[in-house]
C-alpha cells in the first residue's frame, strides 16, 4: 500500500512582509515527501482556512515574524470553529518562549521557532500527522 504524502499548508497571515524562511521550510518539508501549498504573503485568516480546507490539508504551518502570534492565532481557531472545521495548527516564526504555554493552551500543537532545525520540524510533523 502506497501512502499519502503528508499535506502541510504553510501560510504568512497578516502583515508580516518576510517570507524566505517560510519558503525554506516549504522548500524542505517538499525535500522530506510532504506535500505543501503556500499560500504567500499577507494571507487574512479566511483565505488560510478557505485553502487549508480546498487543499485537504493535515496540517496548518502559520509562520509568523511579526510579533501578532497570539492574536493571529486566537483569530484563526475562532474562525475555525466557525468554519466548523479541525486541523492541526503549528506555529513558526519568533515566539517568545513566554507565549508558548499561551498557544499550546489554544490548540496549537508545536511551535517551531525561527532556527529549529529540519530534522525536528519534519519529526515533528509526521509525528502529528499520524
Amino acid at each position: 500500500m502506497i501512502e499519502k504524502p503528508i499535506r502541510v499548508l504553510v501560510a504568512k497571515p497578516g502583515l508580516d512582509g518576510h517570507d524566505v524562511g517560510a519558503k525554506v521550510v516549504s522548500h524542505a518539508l517538499k525535500e522530506a515527501g510532504f506535500e505543501v501549498i503556500y499560500t504567500g504573503l499577507h494571507q487574512s485568516i479566511d483565505a488560510i482556512i478557505n485553502a487549508a480546507v480546498e487543499e485537504d490539508v493535515d496540517i496548518i504551518g502559520l509562520s509568523i515574524l511579526s510579533g501578532a502570534h497570539v492574536p493571529l492565532t486566537e483569530k484563526l481557531f475562532a474562525k475555525m470553529k466557525e468554519y466548523g472545521t479541525e486541523k492541526t495548527v503549528v506555529v513558526g516564526g519568533n515566539v517568545p518562549e513566554r507565549d508558548h504555554m499561551k498557544l499550546k493552551e489554544m490548540g496549537v500543537a508545536a511551535v517551531l521557532n525561527t532556527g529549529t532545525r529540519f530534522e525536528t520540524i519534519t519529526e515533528t510533523l509526521r509525528g502529528l500527522a499520524s
